[in-house]
């Protein structure tokens, strides 16, 4: 097993592999959550996820899709870092604490973990994601939302700084540390769940193809936890109204706080009131069909090269590290 810190890079790197891959589809979604922000009869400028990348390629060139990925690779390496690095140390103190047995596994403690371990990154890495989220929605043909013209994420980070202080670079936290804890608390558990019922009931030995089954099926349950589509919702709007609307919206709640200059919205909550008495209950779908096309892979690659990093980081470990550095490590 590698050492937390071994973990922590490992994933990161993983992480920046996956997101060179996905970037563009975020910066789509991003631009279909903000088009129309509080205008009920705004006209689409964007009219889908394939009209979106074909807009952007032609106007603003491959380099307009790509907005923010310097950005993008920090804040992965930092959320992700912190998911992968942390979750199996929380994971295995508290089964030791509780049950005596590290290797036990408990359903309840496997999803806090992963939430756990993902909201420290959401935390960490917000400053990141924030410059990013601007720098994706800045367009100077087709302009949607709030417009903030940064030179690149240094530049954006400093301008923040200098307006509005240390408190505007965490603009946006909250929201982050609810939608990423949602999806983080079944991520993992999720895969490495899928993993030992694919050797137990299939046969299936450690590899390419066990890595890539397991991702799948975590990738799936994450889509369906962040961004909840029609049969499920539906059940949890007859079950669960409020829990239905906060974990659906989230995505697109996150995206507007993060984009906003000044107070425009006081907090989660608030987005979510104004978004949907302005433009109506669907408004909170905005960029799903783009939130699945980025996250299903990204999931799947991340997890999938996270194994053959956390492979190659553990026999660097083996190989030049003594047992006591590995120990603090």
């Amino acid at each position: 097993m590698s050492t937390t810190t071994g973990a922590f890079i490992a994933g990161g790197i993983a992480a920046c592999g996956a997101v060179t891959v996905t970037h563009s589809f975020e910066t789509v979604k991003i631009r279909l959550q903000l088009q129309g922000e509080l205008q009920s009869d705004a006209v689409k400028k964007y009219r889908g996820v394939f009209h979106a990348v074909k807009v952007i390629l032609q106007n603003e060139g491959p380099r307009g899709l790509f907005r923010g990925i310097g950005c993008a690779y920090v804040y992965q390496i930092l959320l992700n870092g912190s998911r992968l690095g942390f979750y199996e140390p929380i994971r295995g103190g508290l089964t030791s604490a509780l049950y005596g047995d590290p290797s036990v596994q408990s359903i309840g403690i496997n999803v806090f973990s992963g939430a756990s371990s993902g909201i420290l990154g959401a935390a960490a890495g917000s400053p990141f994601f924030l410059v990013k989220t601007r720098l994706q929605s800045y367009s100077p043909f087709l302009p949607v939302g709030t417009q903030h013209k940064y030179k690149n994420a240094v530049d954006g980070l400093r301008q923040i700084h200098h307006n509005e202080g240390v408190k505007g670079l965490y603009r946006g936290v909250g929201a982050a540390m609810v939608r990423t804890g949602f999806g983080s608390s079944v991520q993992l558990p999720t895969y490495f769940f899928a993993k030992r019922r694919l050797v137990r009931h299939f046969g299936m030995e450690e590899g390419p193809a066990l890595h890539f089954a397991s991702s799948t099926a975590s990738g799936f349950v994450v889509c369906c936890v962040m961004h909840p589509p029609g049969i499920i919702s539906s059940w949890l709007v007859e079950k669960q109204r409020v829990f239905h609307w906060l974990i659906k919206s989230e995505d697109t709640i996150m995206s507007r706080m993060y984009n906003q200059t000044g107070n425009l919205y006081k907090g989660v909550w608030d987005c979510l009131y104004k978004t949907i008495s302005t433009e109506g209950l669907l408004a909170i779908y905005k960029g799903y069909f783009a939130h699945l096309a980025r996250i299903l892979p990204h999931t799947i690659l991340t997890l999938s090269l996270a194994e053959q990093t956390n492979k190659l980081v553990r026999g660097l470990e083996d190989r030049f590290l003594s047992d006591s550095l590995r120990a603090r490590l």
